[in-house]
């Protein structure tokens, strides 16, 4: 069996090369508008990564400046205030107002510590804990001695004590 020659035949000729024609124009046009959204992509892409970049380099230096100065800060710490609490004093019945009148005479003692950088006052730590053991308090007549239960040393020194019979 044989194809027909519609290749000589004028009308079809056209036909075929409107055919091709058309595939090269919509080729051409389909290549042209794929490159230019595959550029704007690219370039949106770009900037965008640019941008990542800048706001990780500025993270970066923030948070170098933020250690630095939280190093600053932490060398700089100073003792703002000193609290004492004495914890037993109901074991020994003793009555409130003269246990506030002990807990403010040591911290009286201790007030040549506000204003002190932490640094200083921690080395000293020992002499503090002393300090409070020699102390003999006299309340109703009996002798009490203090003993340190807790001593927290930072911005705020919080000072634990227990009464112990002499």
């Amino acid at each position: 069996m044989r194809i027909p020659p519609y290749y000589r035949n004028p009308l079809w000729q056209r036909f075929f090369a409107g055919v091709i024609i058309g595939a090269i124009i919509s080729w051409g046009l389909f290549l042209y508008m794929f490159g230019d959204l595959q550029e704007k992509q690219i370039q949106l892409i770009e900037t965008q990564q640019d941008a990542i970049k800048d706001l990780h380099d500025e993270l970066e230096i923030w948070q170098n400046e933020y250690e630095i100065l939280n190093k600053k800060n932490e060398s700089k710490l100073l003792v703002q205030e000193v609290t004492v609490h004495i914890t037993n004093y109901k074991k020994y019945r003793l009555d409130p107002l003269s246990i506030f009148e002990v807990e403010q005479s040591i911290k009286k003692d201790f007030e040549s510590l506000l204003g002190k950088d932490l640094e200083s006052v921690s080395h000293g730590k020992e002499l503090l804990k002393r300090a409070i053991i020699n102390k003999n308090i006299k309340l109703n007549g009996r002798h009490y001695q203090l003993e340190v239960q807790e001593l927290i040393l930072y911005t705020h020194i919080e000072i634990s004590l227990s009464l112990k019979q002499i």
